[in-house]
């Protein structure tokens, strides 16, 4: 340990110096995702982050979730190429949850009912054939890309990150939280070190839309793919915590609204967007927008928040107290939870974001 964290005061003061130059420049952020791909939101939330004025993104980090690690790097990095954007350096993280695993996952749904997204897992399939570790990544019509990830692990980069730019660092989380929780419990200073903490995530009263709405969008896939990564993340002292959840559900691009963002701006990448469109909820491009341009936020509420790591039917769902309520002898914090959004003007912004990030090749 004495090793690790000499090495991290050598990393903060080798790097020290570029922090005094963006004290008053962009908005440094890095991206933690479960990149599934080709196409999708995880990809996509990329878009409002780079090739913005706004915002200097420092690194993408790659957790396992809604694919297998290798595979979702392999999916950034390759859109990275395609887009023309090969400088965005890529971390590869946790390949498995903290405790969770396949098999504990299967004998929780003989329990306590199917999860209608398994990612990594058996997507909205079986789990019956599901290996236990990451097999070897499978060829995808985008393509292998030649870029490579970085050196070291993403837990580690973003450590070094925060202590090389104190308080100005802000982690957008967009998958499960394993990478957080390993660099929390590597340099507890991590989290206070940070600027703030933007995560997809914290569903709440959503037990209804399982029965009469889209079983998916009722299921908070990232904590519950690693519940104790999300406690961990959760209780950690960040400055500020949001959360962006229940209001990303009902914000969809039609095909034809990607058609016409790509109309004019013909190129590898919005080929791209067209080609591998999918039609599902923007929840993580919601997300990368709100850190973009938080006047997007409409209404939020306050409340203090944590994960259920009980083993029971609720273990992995977030809870929810007022201020007079909650245990914070625990740790819980508080979290601003994102109510409603301008959507009209989150769409403009993305397509102008999208043909921004496109360009003209």
């Amino acid at each position: 340990m004495r090793c690790f964290l000499a090495s991290l005061a050598l990393a903060a003061l080798t790097i020290g110096t570029a922090s005094a130059e963006t004290r008053n420049g962009p908005e440094l952020v890095i991206a933690d995702n479960d990149y599934l791909g080709p196409g999708g939101s995880n990809i996509q939330s990329v878009i409002p982050l780079l090739n913005n004025p706004k915002l200097k993104v420092l690194g993408l980090t790659v957790v396992a979730g809604d694919d297998w690690e290798n595979a979702e790097s392999a999916r950034i990095r390759r859109f990275l190429e395609i887009s023309g954007h090969r400088d965005v350096p890529v971390y590869d993280g946790a390949t498995q949850p903290l405790i969770n695993t396949v098999a504990l996952t299967r004998l929780r749904e003989q329990q306590y009912g199917s999860l209608p997204w398994k990612g990594a897992w058996g997507g909205m399939g079986s789990m019956d054939k599901t290996p236990d570790t990451q097999p070897a990544v499978a060829p995808t019509p985008d393509g292998k890309p030649a870029l490579q990830p970085q050196g070291i692990p993403a837990a580690l980069f973003m450590i070094q990150q925060v202590h090389a730019h104190p308080h100005e660092v802000t982690i957008i989380e967009a998958g499960p939280m394993t990478n957080l929780a390993l660099a929390i419990r590597l340099d507890p200073s991590f989290a206070s070190t940070a600027k703030q903490l933007v995560f997809m995530g914290g569903y709440l009263d959503l037990a209804m839309m399982s029965v009469t709405g889209n079983a998916d969008n009722g299921s908070d896939f990232n904590l519950i793919f690693d519940p104790e990564a999300a406690h961990i993340t959760l209780t950690a002292p960040w400055a500020h915590i949001t959360s962006v959840a229940n209001v990303s559900n009902d914000v969809v691009l039609s095909k034809a609204e990607v058609e016409a963002i790509a109309k004019d701006h013909r190129s590898a990448a919005t080929d791209y967007l067209v080609r591998y469109y999918v039609p599902l909820a923007m929840w993580d491009e919601v997300t990368s927008a709100i850190v973009a341009d938080p006047s997007l936020i409409t209404r939020k509420q306050d409340a203090y928040m944590d994960v259920e790591i009980g083993k029971g039917i609720g273990y992995g769902h977030a809870y929810v107290w007022p201020d007079a309520l909650a245990p914070k002898a625990m740790g819980v914090r508080k979290v601003s939870i994102v109510q409603t959004i301008d959507v009209d003007r989150f769409k403009k912004l993305y397509a102008g974001w999208a043909q921004g990030f496109m360009g003209k090749h």
